[in-house]
């Protein structure tokens, strides 16, 4: 069977407001434009779905306006929801206050996403095939209501199973314990510079991917030598460590920042896109990079490139394009 994309995350609403600045603490701020939109999980779904990998959520949904709106955005992919809606709660939402630099700031509350029970994470493990990617985000290992059976469902994965870990920005808030196990059995960890900082403690982000990647298991249930740390430096590419030498350096892409929100959704899911279609870490966080470089020309969250897209950006010649072709529309 063909490797597929499963997001044991969060999809919830992105309240997306675009201001001049931020406000001062007791203050206000006119927005220039406010609008709704599926995000979170979502982001990654989306980018590596238009790139041609199957995709599936299995992560909770809300009954409500908001599980609605999930549930719409999800079907205009061509992504499956795997577990039935809550109908105790609504799915939640964050607020994305976009600046005038394209920065984003970011306050969470959370619904139905967070709160999984055992039956859900039950349900996930058996309908996972050889071979499917697992995407897991730090969120959900910092909701009290789904930390422990996320935990639980990650360590127990089986062989021949890829998990993927973005920490995300609350990755302070997970417990050290919790995260310990989890990297015990991640085969690749994503993450941004200041997520990178906080967990190795150093800055430059060359050296904490290499940090990271020693506390990693490269090869847990997907065959040896498979994984590693992808440190993402927006326009600065990556740095890609699988702890068996020094991290290298991936270039970014230079392109006119319009708006990062989702960049590094589409970074992940490019990436595992890539490797589902076969290509190797370095290629993959190389396609990663430009997908990057193409949402951030764009406004929104889900903004990742098509596969013709990516294609277009790369050339004819790319080694990627011929794998990306071979992959369909």
């Amino acid at each position: 069977m063909s490797a597929r994309l499963v997001l044991a995350g969060s999809v919830i609403v992105d309240i997306v407001l675009r201001v001049p600045h931020l406000p001062e603490r007791g203050g206000d701020v006119l927005a220039s434009a406010a609008g709704q939109t599926a995000g979170g999980g979502f982001n990654v779904l989306a980018a590596a779905r238009r790139l041609g990998l199957p995709a599936v959520y299995a992560g909770g949904h809300g009954t409500g306006p908001f599980g609605d709106l999930v549930r719409t955005a999800l079907a205009g992919e061509g992504i499956t929801p795997l577990l039935h809606a809550r109908t105790d709660r609504d799915t939640g939402y964050c607020v994305a206050l976009v600046d005038a630099d394209g920065e984003r700031t970011f306050v969470t509350a959370s619904g139905a996403e967070g709160a999984l029970i055992a039956e859900d994470a039950g349900e996930t493990a058996r309908q996972l095939r050889p071979g499917d990617l697992v995407q897991l985000s730090g969120y959900g290992l910092a909701y009290p209501e789904s930390a422990d059976r996320l935990t639980d469902f990650a360590a127990s994965l089986p062989e021949g199973i890829v998990l993927c870990l973005d920490p995300g920005p609350l990755v302070a808030d997970i417990a050290p314990d919790r995260l310990e196990r989890v990297l015990a059995r991640v085969n690749w960890l994503s993450c941004n510079r200041r997520e990178a900082h906080l967990l190795a403690g150093v800055a430059d982000g060359a050296a904490a991917a290499e940090a990271l990647a020693s506390r990693l298991r490269p090869g847990a249930g997907a065959g040896a030598g498979t994984g590693g740390v992808v440190v993402r430096g927006d326009a600065d590419g990556c740095w890609v460590a699988d702890g068996r030498g020094a991290a290298v350096a991936v270039p970014g892409r230079p392109v006119e920042l319009v708006d990062s929100n989702g960049a590094g959704d589409a970074h992940v899911g490019a990436f595992l896109a890539l490797l589902g279609h076969g290509a190797e870490p370095l290629e993959a966080a190389r396609g990663a990079n430009v997908a990057a470089s193409v949402a951030v020309t764009r406004h929104g969250p889900a903004t990742g490139p098509t596969l013709a897209e990516l294609t277009a950006v790369l050339g004819p010649s790319d080694p990627l394009s011929a794998l990306l072709a071979e992959a369909g529309p």
